[in-house]
Formats: structure tokens, C-alpha cells, sequence
């Protein structure tokens, strides 16, 4: 069962984390709102992209690209538009408190609507029914595969929004509130549309 796990968290890590377009939005995401939110919202986010891959197993992959693509760009908009609302100022650290519900609802919607059908996902589910077809197979084997796939995705979180929170500092010291929040959304938007291109085969 070890083996099960580790194998699975291999795959699905070094599937993700080599130029994966939201480990980048995680490190925006990073630079606008504390690490524990972003990091509850993230993880509940790849738990269930997860098993779904798990579950529907290759199949995520052939999903209309159309609709992927609908998806992942009103998500990319939405945070994009979260983001630019978001006060240039920093509030009192009370009301700060409240918005770490708000911080999660963003960082799991920009993780869970966006690049169905992407690499993690599909590895996850090729290495679920790789593993749950051996003859020494299990019940317990998908949760195993989930497990590894999540806690895998979960680490490429933490690395990412790590980078962004060790960089927040930097970036409130350097530049203004105004270039912050212009720089987090065009790159966000950027990130959109280049997810929403690979999801169609351009470019």
C-alpha cells in the first residue's frame, strides 16, 4: 500500500509542479492574502478535483475543450476581479480576520474551476486504474491513489504559496498598492488566457 502512495504522489508532483500555470496564480494569490486561508481553500479544492479523477478516471480527459475553457476563463476572471477589489490598503488586523473565509472562497474556486482535464488530473487517474486493475488490488487502493495525488498537490501549494507569502513582504516594501493590484490582475488575466489557449490546442 506504501508503494501505492508514494508512486501515486510522485506522478501526480512532478506532473504538476513543471510549469504548471496555477502554481503561479497560487504565488498571486500569495501576494494578496494570508497563506492558511489560501492553503484550506486550495487543499478542499484538489480534494475533490481528485476524486473526480479518481473515480472518473480517463474520462476527465476527454471533456468538450470548449467547455474546460468557458470554465477555466470565468474562473480566471472571477479572481482576477476579486483580486481588484480587494482595498489598497491594508484593514485593521480584526477585520483582516474576516476576510480569511473570503481568502479561501478565492484561492478554491480559482483551483477548482479552472484546468479540468490537466495533467495532475489525468495522472491521478491513469495511476487509479493502473493500480486498482492488479491482481493484489483492493478496495482500499482508490483512496490510496487519492491520497497520494492530494497530498501531492497539496505540497505544490505550499511551495507556491510559501514563494508568494516569503515575496509579499518584498513586494508591499517596493512598489505601491496601485502597481500591486495592476500587476496581480494582468497577470492573473494573462495566466487565463494562456490556460484557455492550451485548453483549445492554440499555440
Amino acid at each position: 500500500m506504501l508503494a501505492v502512495f508514494f508512486a501515486t504522489y510522485a506522478a501526480v508532483f512532478l506532473a504538476e509542479i513543471a510549469g504548471d500555470k496555477l502554481l503561479y496564480t497560487t504565488g498571486v494569490l500569495s501576494s494578496r492574502y494570508r497563506p492558511l486561508p489560501i492553503m484550506v481553500g486550495v487543499t478542499i479544492a484538489f480534494m475533490a478535483k481528485m476524486a473526480v479523477a479518481v473515480v472518473i478516471g480517463e474520462r476527465i480527459a476527454h471533456l468538450p475543450p470548449l467547455l474546460v475553457a468557458s470554465v477555466t476563463a470565468l474562473s480566471f476572471i472571477g479572481v482576477a476581479y476579486t483580486v481588484w477589489r480587494k482595498p489598497l490598503v491594508a484593514r485593521a488586523h480584526k477585520k483582516e480576520d474576516t476576510t480569511a473565509g473570503k481568502a479561501a472562497m478565492v484561492s478554491f474556486a480559482a483551483i477548482f474551476f479552472s484546468e479540468w482535464g490537466d495533467v495532475g488530473q489525468v495522472t491521478a487517474a491513469a495511476m487509479a486504474a493502473k493500480w486498482t486493475s492488479e491482481p493484489d488490488a483492493t478496495s482500499a487502493w482508490p483512496y490510496i491513489v487519492w491520497l497520494g495525488a492530494v497530498l501531492a498537490m497539496v505540497t505544490k501549494g505550499a511551495l507556491a504559496a510559501s514563494i508568494g507569502a516569503g515575496a509579499r513582504k518584498w513586494i508591499e516594501k517596493t512598489f505601491s498598492p496601485k502597481v500591486i493590484r495592476y500587476g496581480g490582475v494582468g497577470l492573473l488575466l494573462l495566466l487565463g488566457v494562456m490556460s484557455v489557449l492550451e485548453t483549445l490546442g492554440i499555440g
